[in-house]
């Protein structure tokens, strides 16, 4: 057994969290010194009783600097007895980038109802608060990033339903929202994660997806909205391949049909029912205006639209009830 001259931990793997300090069989006594590194943490405990937490610096230990140890060990007269103490060094660096992802969907409500999310992404952290980690994982000889990962993925994760509800966000406008939903998600762990002495220093959303069958559904709504809300351009297309049409097989019947297909275009895009006038004779569709058939050349009767007689050519007025012809 000897006497501790300089307690410190010079390195920490890039993947471990918290490491217990090896006496080795030493005692520490009056005036030995303690050499904590930047981004660490020493805590020293008393028989599995936390004492005292010192930052990045460089500590001569005595009855000053170690107050809570020298009154769990009832230094009334001074520090003068060699003691021993165990003695945890906490990594205070950023860990991350971490990859997360759902090993099952994740339900969130959404304007189609309730809907199954798959994702991933990566978040980073660090601890902020050595004791209340030492806490959590218990006086382990060392604790390694992975076995806090598992806790923090299941936390981040169960989160994403939480900040959709929160935000309000739709299926259509998700993927544009990947950040605002990673703030959030952020934001509703923050209050836990403390409780552990963790603080998330970054959540990214990078995919969601929903089950393929719904992906369909939704491209399918999408593509219908717009044609509604383009129903003139759509007439337009269709007017055109008419057109094109007709140039190739030399059909006058084609022409009519396009005139035909204009005006059920416009019905369409005002919700309105129309109508469509046919010859007496042969019963082609007629243009509106036409006098004479195009197929048969028969003359088009024209019929007042309030009573239903038979209009003569060239009256402005119905004969029977009086309404003025259009």
């Amino acid at each position: 057994m000897g006497f501790l001259k300089n307690i410190e931990l010079p390195f920490l793997n890039f993947d471990v969290i918290l490491q217990k300090y090896d006496l080795k069989g030493n005692v520490i006594k009056k005036g030995s010194t303690l050499t904590v590194r930047e981004t660490q943490a020493a805590i020293f405990c008393d028989k599995g009783r936390i004492a005292d937490v010192f930052g990045p610096g460089m500590y001569k230990l005595e009855t000053d600097s170690l107050p809570v140890m020298t009154k769990l060990l009832s230094w009334k007269y001074g520090f003068e007895t060699p003691f021993k103490s165990e003695i945890y060094f906490v990594n205070q660096k950023e860990f991350g980038p971490v990859k997360w992802g759902t090993s099952n969907p994740v339900p969130v409500q959404t304007e189609l109802g309730l809907v199954r999310l798959r994702g991933h992404g990566s978040y980073a952290f660090k601890i902020t608060d050595p004791c209340a980690f030492l806490q959590y994982c218990g006086l382990t000889d060392v604790y390694y990033a992975g076995d806090v990962c598992a806790t923090l993925r299941s936390l981040l994760v169960g989160g994403i339903s939480g900040a959709f509800a929160s935000l309000g966000i739709s299926l259509s406008d998700m993927t544009m929202r990947y950040k605002e939903l990673g703030d959030a998600v952020k934001e509703e762990a923050k209050e836990r994660c403390a409780e552990i002495g963790i603080a998330l220093t970054a959540f990214d959303v990078e995919n969601l997806s929903v089950p393929q069958e719904l992906e369909k559904a939704v491209d399918e709504s999408a593509k219908l909205s717009i044609l509604r809300g383009n129903m003139d351009v759509y007439t337009q297309m269709a007017q055109a391949d008419a057109l094109k049409e007709a140039a190739k097989h030399n059909a006058a019947g084609a022409i009519v049909g396009i005139g035909a297909g204009i005006n059920l275009g416009k019905g369409m895009a005002s919700g309105e029912s129309v109508g469509t006038a046919q010859c007496g004779a042969c019963h082609a569709v007629l243009a509106a205006g036409a006098k004479f058939c195009p197929e048969c050349g028969a003359p088009v009767k024209r019929f007042c639209s309030e009573c239903g007689k038979p209009i003569a050519s060239g009256a402005k007025f119905c004969p029977e009830c009086g309404t003025k012809l259009i």
